[in-house]
């Protein structure tokens, strides 16, 4: 660990004591002369698409429905050589920031950045993400801030807010966690990610004072991935530039890395039981953690919560002098209707009353983010009894939101729908939401868990809407064993409804099949679905599978 000259460590409080610091900081990975690193990498698109086996890259296994990709075509001059050709037969054009050589160093970039501790260990703490962003000269205060936390429905929010504050002709940079099929989703400017190129310059860019924090880290601890990509942010947003930035916190909110920016608008989602090891034993406990994303002159803009919740974020706000907006009081949802492809809204914000807005988006709880979404921009624009937002705007914005993984149709005859569900809270929204928006003959669910979650819970919100369960692993080495999620199921569905299936390309075939079974030659085979939840990382890869490319 490097130390100056009279043997003292630098301190990450003070950035004079940087002085003299070889930027590589302490070593990094140490390649033996035969290994090479870029081996270890997995592909989890390659993965979830059946690896070997194929199923994404021409006729998919999961039947002629699939969105496939490109099928390549063979035919070419004989001297040209096959490295030199796309899928389609036709020359590479390299400098495609996201093309096969951009590809290639995201993936080295992320094998580093994997050995790394990930999202799920975390030592609590902002003095690390302090003193980077320091180093970089605070990009985290470049722009204006709006900061969402909760325990669902975080990332659909920070969406919808970005479509709108775009929509008012501002640059807008995203950030949100975890992402469902590749890492650059998190960071998007212009309501698109960054591309695989920018994503490794990025952290080029920030490496060297990585390895500055990590030498000078007295407990020993060095950055964590998240830590570093939070800056890997700012800093983006900062080149951008961007003229507003929506930040989605990881995990908790006072000691989450995103909490070095100081927010300008406080946007906090429902609040229940989730990362108990982190946030304590109750949602009051969570809300105490989360509450701390409200800062000092804010507006803290609260969505419906449980009273006991609500009392602790208004504690915070009367603390810091912030001014609040609730829903329930200050805006909601006033009429809403289902719609072909989403719902009708009719909701009341800050400043006024916003009809006839199209939300391409199911369930009530998307009702509710929208209407949280508008008043958090309400509020960064000022807006108040006698200054509405332009109401076509609106309109315009809300109608392009688009929510990857979130009751997602990816499939029709039979449907198949995706869901990111990850905790009895989220589950119980969508069962209600399939059982009041959709009226499926049969509906079977694939489930796979993260052995860290509720499984019981989730399992339980979604028994009384399906008619079978197939539940299966993901590729995560956290996904919970099948064994364990397979006698969950039992317990909850009974034996009779429950298949297992290891791999969970299998198990949507084996879904869909169960789907289009019919024991009554009388009863019509149309009606059916196929709904895929339990974590993100499911949905992913289900999104993987069925030729959706990361948005």
């Amino acid at each position: 660990m490097p130390q100056d000259e009279t043997g003292r460590r630098p301190d990450l409080s003070d950035l004079d004591s940087f002085a003299g610091v070889d930027e590589l900081g302490t070593s990094g990975y140490e390649e033996s002369d035969d290994h090479d690193p870029e081996l270890d990498v997995r592909d989890t698109a390659f993965e979830a698409g059946g690896g070997s086996r194929g199923g994404i890259g021409g006729v998919g296994q999961l039947g002629d429905n699939l969105a496939t990709g490109p099928v390549p075509d063979l035919t070419v001059p004989e001297d040209t050589e096959l490295h030199e050709l796309d899928d389609q037969g036709e020359q590479v054009q390299y400098g495609d920031p996201n093309g096969p050589e951009a590809r290639r160093e995201l993936m080295v970039v992320e094998a580093e950045l994997n050995q790394r501790w990930p999202e799920t260990k975390i030592e609590p703490s902002l003095t690390r993400i302090s003193a980077l962003t320091q180093l970089l000269g605070e990009p985290n205060r470049g722009y204006p801030v709006l900061h969402v936390a909760g325990t669902n429905g975080k990332g659909s929010t920070a969406r919808m807010i970005d479509a709108l504050l775009t929509r008012m002709g501002l640059r807008v940079g995203r950030y949100t966690s975890p992402h469902l099929q590749l890492v650059t989703e998190r960071i998007a400017l212009d309501g698109r990610p960054i591309s695989a190129a920018r994503y490794a310059e990025l952290w080029n860019d920030i490496a060297p004072y990585v390895s500055m924090v990590d030498g000078a880290s007295a407990d020993g601890v060095e950055m964590s991935k998240f830590e570093i990509l939070t800056g890997m942010a700012f800093a983006a947003f900062a080149d951008a530039p961007v003229e507003a930035a929506v930040l989605e916190a990881g995990l908790g909110g006072a000691w989450d890395a995103t909490n070095v920016a100081d927010a300008d608008v406080a946007v906090i989602t429902p609040i229940g039981l989730d990362h108990v090891e982190y946030l304590g034993p109750d949602a009051v406990s969570a809300a105490r953690e989360k509450a701390g994303i409200i800062k000092p002159g804010s507006v803290a803009v609260i969505a419906e919560q449980d009273p006991e919740v609500l009392k602790v974020l208004l504690e915070r706000a009367v603390e810091v002098d912030a001014a609040v907006a609730r829903a329930g009081s200050e805006f909601g949802v006033l009429e809403k209707e289902v719609a072909v492809g989403g719902q009708l809204l009719k909701l009341q914000g800050l400043g006024g009353v916003y009809d006839e807005i199209f939300l391409p988006l199911h369930g009530a709880h998307q009702a509710a983010n929208a209407a949280l979404a508008l008043a958090a921009v309400e509020a960064f624009f000022g807006a108040g009894k006698d200054k509405q937002l332009v109401v076509e705007a609106v309109r315009e914005a809300f109608a392009e939101v688009e929510t990857p993984g979130r009751l997602e149709r990816v499939r029709s005859a039979p449907t198949v729908l995706l869901d990111a569900a990850h905790n009895p809270h989220g589950a119980r929204a969508l069962a209600k939401t399939v059982s009041e928006e959709f009226a499926f003959r049969r509906l079977v669910a694939v489930v796979g868990v993260m052995a860290e979650k509720d499984a019981h819970g989730i399992l339980d919100a979604l028994e009384p809407v399906v008619s079978d369960i197939v539940v299966t692993r993901n590729s995560s080495p956290r996904s919970m064993p099948l064994e364990e999620l397979n006698e969950l199921a039992i317990s909850v569905f009974g034996e009779d409804r429950v298949v297992a299936e290891t791999d969970l390309e299998t198990a949507i075939e084996t879904a869909i099949a169960l789907v289009e079974t019919n024991d009554d030659p009388e009863e019509p085979l149309a009606g059916g679905g196929v709904l895929v939840t339990g974590s993100v990382v499911t949905a992913g890869e289900a999104r993987t599978l069925f030729g959706k490319e990361p948005a």
